[in-house]
């Protein structure tokens, strides 16, 4: 029997090709709480890039760039975990050639990856909707409120060492934190809002007019420091996220063909055996090939 009769008999007793959805659901929600348990360690040791924390500006870049390497680790442990398990658990083909086999592995894994990746975005979406519903319900709506991110600086500028009784700075604190968040952009603070916060400090604190001028640009200098740390850290974190999410798909290929090939008895692919001068042998064994 020729090479191309053997190739075309293949084709004939090939099996239709689906997908098993029962090991890539198994694996996908391996994939996610594998994920869930590295986020949450790595939130507990301080790998953050942003926090509701005043301190966190004070964090240097190298852990803002040390939480995404950890971010995109994270991803290829638990991506990698997931596609093992897509491979390892799904049934194996008879009279099917080894390359279809690895192939059909490794799509088994892209999908346990999607699946993991759709449950994330489930979770995540439900717990920023249960956080604004309460956020809203037993808080002050955002307008009567200053932005979180300048709280602190709110805080500064308007301290005083006497202030009077009952004084209501709600709406106060939510038109100087509007004010502030104009610090980044290209033109700065206008000379209109900076004489109105200088009045302001002025009336809340009784300083008067050289040192209310002096905390105004303190705090103007600080608040426009701070949105531009908190850009940066957001760009890090979706960047991270992009990258974390591109090698878990590929991650979790290899991941599938290794928990394939350990499915059919055949030893782990060579990038996952370790070498060195007390193991030197290399292993000779092929995946059998059907039978014409």
């Amino acid at each position: 029997m020729t090479t191309i009769e053997t190739a075309a008999e293949l084709r004939r007793t090939d099996p239709a090709w689906h997908l098993a959805w029962s090991p890539i659901v198994l694996s996908a929600l391996t994939a996610t709480a594998v994920s869930s348990i590295l986020i949450a360690f790595g939130a507990a040791v301080g790998l953050g890039v942003s926090s509701a924390s005043p301190t966190w500006r004070d964090a240097l870049v190298a852990l803002w760039l040390l939480s995404g390497i950890f971010l995109i680790l994270a991803a290829l442990v638990s991506f990698g975990c997931g596609g093992y398990l897509a491979g390892r658990a799904r049934p194996s083909y008879d009279g099917v050639a080894a390359e279809d086999v690895e192939r059909r592995d490794g799509w088994h894994g892209v999908a346990s990856w999607a699946v993991a990746v759709v449950l994330s975005a489930i979770v995540a979406a439900l717990i920023a909707i249960s956080t604004i519903g309460r956020a809203s319900a037993l808080t002050a709506p955002p307008s009567s409120s200053e932005p979180v991110i300048l709280s602190y600086d709110v805080d500064h500028l308007l301290r005083a060492q006497r202030r009077l009784p009952n004084a209501e700075l709600g709406a106060i604190r939510a038109e100087v934190g509007r004010v502030l968040l104009t610090s980044s952009s290209h033109s700065g603070v206008s000379a209109d809002d900076h004489a109105f916060l200088v009045q302001t400090v002025s009336t809340v604190t009784g300083l008067t007019g050289p040192d209310a001028e002096r905390r105004v640009d303190t705090v103007i200098a600080d608040s426009k420091r701070a949105i531009t740390r908190a850009r940066a850290s957001t760009i890090i974190l979706a960047f991270s996220i992009a990258t974390s999410l591109l090698l878990g798909v590929i991650a979790a290929w290899a991941g599938a063909e290794a928990g394939g090939r350990h499915r059919d008895g055949m030893p782990p692919p060579a990038w996952m055996q370790h070498r060195s001068r007390f193991n030197r042998r290399r292993d000779a064994w092929q995946r059998p090939m059907p039978v014409p």
